[in-house]
Formats: structure tokens, sequence, C-alpha cells
């Protein structure tokens, strides 16, 4: 029996979180009360239960403060009812975003303003977060990659940390992305701007992208960053970090710094048991 508790910030994406589980095959209730947990616990899991995957979500919109809910679930931890807990988060900047675009309104009461309102309850839910077993950040995951890890850990059974890897292209004249961990800057590399064929294509494009990496300069930058990142990873989840945004700049983000990203999400992609997603800001 594989018991989830899913949880997180308001805008993380629980209840996308929660759909994905149920096509996956877990039984799913959102929104319980907090005093029906044991109960519900305690029906799915006699010796005669056919269920054999439930996720149960919960939120600040349920019944009780999550302080009770921490001592509900130290109390299943007692009766020796084994279950995982998965905290949905994403950055307050795009949970913001995320709430003006839906012009819904938060549940927890910030007097008004989304940002308090976000603020007030990441304090609620610290204890939460700091028992959690997976940290799953939304901020810039698409909804076929929050499926794919997703599926690592509850399907595949992939050893797992929190570590949520970002490669982003972007373009200097547009501004550093405020959200970088660490900038590299692939201006050094010849530009397919002045290229009339290329100038209107972007690294997405094979044209370009073979223009870019027939360069050994091109090459060799990307073993020594790639190398460099894999050195940083584990070294990043020693140190309990779940997000890190590696930001690759050319002068427009068009060209240069979109093939570099793509070849180095390649480099990077399933080669070890941290999350992975991409996206390039101006192309």
């Amino acid at each position: 029996m594989r018991f989830v508790v899913v949880t997180g910030m308001s805008g993380g994406g629980k209840s996308t979180a929660m759909k994905m589980l149920e096509d996956a095959g877990f039984y799913c209730v959102d929104n319980l009360p907090v005093s029906l947990i044991s109960t519900f616990a305690e029906l799915i899991t006699p010796p005669n239960s056919t269920i054999e995957k439930a996720a149960l979500g919960l939120d600040v919109r349920s019944e009780g403060s999550f302080e009770q809910m921490n001592q509900v679930l130290d109390t299943l931890k007692e009766k020796g009812y084994e279950f995982e807990l998965l905290f949905m988060d994403a950055s307050d900047t795009v949970l913001v975003k995320r709430y003006k675009e839906t012009r819904r309104i938060h549940p927890v009461d910030g007097q008004g303003s989304i940002e308090e309102s976000i603020k007030k309850e990441r304090k609620m839910l610290k204890s939460i977060y700091n028992r959690a077993d997976y940290v799953i950040d939304t901020t810039r995951l698409l909804t076929r990659e929050l499926k794919e890890e997703l599926d690592r850990i509850f399907l595949k059974n992939e050893e797992y940390n929190s570590l949520m890897i970002n490669v982003m292209s972007f373009g200097f004249k547009h501004g550093i992305p405020l959200d970088a961990d660490l900038v590299f800057d692939v201006r050094f590399l010849p530009n397919p701007f002045y290229i009339d064929e290329l100038k209107e294509k972007t690294g997405n494009d094979a044209e370009v992208s073979d223009y870019v990496m027939s360069f050994p300069e091109a090459e060799e930058f990307l073993k020594k960053l790639t190398d460099m990142i894999k050195f940083l990873i584990p070294n990043y989840v020693k140190e309990g970090k779940y997000r890190l945004v590696v930001a690759i700049g050319c002068t427009g983000g068009k060209h240069r710094s979109v093939t570099l990203a793509n070849a180095l999400y390649k480099a990077l992609k399933n080669q070890g048991n941290y999350g992975l997603s991409i996206n390039h800001r101006d192309a």
C-alpha cells in the first residue's frame, strides 16, 4: 500500500499533481477535513483492501490548522501507518502571477494583498515543508515536465532529491534574469544574427544550432560547463538547495544562448536523480 499526502503552497500545482496521480492509478481524495485523516488511513489500509495506491490532498482550506495536521501526521506515524509527504511549491513571484491571471481569491487572508497572503501562508506551512519527503518546484515546470517528475518518483520509484534545475537562455539586452543562480555569457561565439539566412531563425532551428556548435570553442565551453554543473549538483543537494537556475545569455537571446542551453539540457537529461526543465525567455 502506497499512501501519499499532497500539500503545498496555494497555486503551487497541488490540484494538477492530484489529477496526474489519479491518472496514474492512485485513489485520490482532495481537501479532506483534518479530523478525518486518521479515519481515511484506517479505511484504505485493512488487510482485505483492494486499494494499492492512495493520495490525499490537503491545503489551507482544509478544516483545522496546520498545527493540527502536524499532530495528526505524527499520530499516523505512531500507529504504524506509512505515508509519503509531497510538497508542491513555486516562487512567490510566480504564485502572484498565477493568482492575478486566474483572478482567484487567495484562501489565506492577507488583508487584501496577494503578496501578504502568500507570505503568511509560507510561514504557516514551514513546518510541513521541513518534514516533506519530496518538494517539487513548479516555478518553471511545464505540465509535461511535472508529469515526468511524478512518474519518476511514484511510478518508476527512482532515487529522489528535491533539486529542480532550470536551464534558461536569455538576451543581455533584455536584462539578466532576476532569479538566476548561475549566469554564463556566450557572446564570445560568432553571432548567427549577421548571417542573412540565419538571422530570422533561432537556436531551436538545426541550421543555427549546427552553425554555433561548429566552432571548437562552443564544444569546449559546453564540456567545461557540463562538468562544472555535474560537480555542483551533489554539493547543492547536500546543502539543501531545491531550485537551481542556470542562465546562458547572448546579445538578443535567440541564437547562441538558445543553442547552448539546449545542448546543456541534453547533456544533463537523465544523468541524475534531479528534476530538469528548460525555457527560452527571449526566443
